[in-house]
């Protein structure tokens, strides 16, 4: 028991040191996750501000320094708290004898660094992309992820607003997803971190952009604010389930997007009644779900 609470202590204020550190500028900073999320939200905030597309929207839109809180909170401080309960489980399952290498399916050592970002990249957005699926598929998941379609006025900070519980089903499916790469994990993961980062803003954005032929490949803010749409194509659960990508929806034919005018009302059935404040919101996933997203077929 001691070992345990030794690894969550560790970890707890490894953690938090390495928070601080960020917040001081005393990182490396392509490291420095803190002010690069700050960066990037202000370059993507500035493009709102320049080239609104729904321009009736006001710069500082309905909720938005509650995104805002949000991003902070699930980005740093929650993974401050988390972060001590995952070293715990890594430690108990070297006691049984796991390790990352356990579930290795490909062996990427050998490969030259661009594949192994390349690889390492598609595999956890397609695990992201398939844990989104099954937030939508699954009653009592989607009375958690409520929170991110509680959205009403679409811009970047929309991207880290989500519940809690959902990183309590996304870190374990991704640290999966590295398993398989031989535990693989390249240092140059940073490079990922950001990209899906810059992506993610672009795609809650308040701009019209669409990438052209790349959409195919690429998410984008007019695929994904269907993704967000109160009013859902007959019989479905959801659609535009990319993450970074589009081109899993493309294949599995989760893809919709009717037209580009951007006017779509946001929301979900009964969200009149959906809490307006982070503690309501985040209290609200844990009552009884309702049963609408079973009935339903992709």
């Amino acid at each position: 028991m001691t070992k345990y609470i030794e690894a969550f202590t560790n970890s707890f204020l490894g953690t938090l040191n390495w928070t601080w550190k960020s917040i001081c500028f005393d990182v490396p900073w392509y490291t420095n996750y803190f002010w690069g999320l700050v960066l990037i939200s202000l370059l993507v905030w500035l493009l709102e501000i320049r080239f609104p597309w729904r321009k009736n929207q006001s710069i500082f839109r309905k909720d938005f320094w509650l995104d805002a809180f949000y991003m902070f909170f699930n980005f740093f401080l929650f993974t401050i708290v988390i972060s001590g309960f995952y070293k715990v489980l890594e430690v108990a399952f070297k006691d049984f004898g796991l390790n990352a290498k356990s579930f290795a399916l490909v062996d990427l050592s050998n490969w030259s660094p661009l594949v192994q970002l390349f690889v390492f990249f598609v595999v956890l957005d397609f695990v992201q992309w398939f844990t989104h699926i099954l937030l939508h598929r699954f009653p009592f998941l989607w009375n958690f992820h409520k929170v991110h379609h509680s959205v009403k006025e679409m811009g970047f900070a929309a991207h880290l607003r989500y519940h809690w519980m959902e990183n309590i089903l996304y870190k374990p499916l991704k640290t999966f997803g590295v398993m398989i790469l031989g535990g693989f994990e390249p240092e140059q993961a940073y490079i990922v971190h950001f990209s899906a980062i810059a992506i993610g803003h672009l795609n809650h954005a308040n701009i019209k952009l669409t990438w052209g032929p790349l959409k195919y490949v690429l998410n984008n803010p007019v695929m994904h604010l269907y993704h967000h749409a109160y009013q859902l194509p007959e019989g479905r659960y959801g659609v535009n389930f990319g993450i970074s990508l589009s081109i899993w929806d493309y294949i599995f034919k989760t893809n919709y997007i009717p037209d580009d005018t951007g006017t779509i009302e946001l929301g979900f059935k009964g969200d009149d009644n959906f809490p307006k404040d982070f503690i309501g919101q985040n209290i609200y996933g844990f009552h009884k779900p309702s049963q609408e997203p079973s009935n339903k077929t992709l």
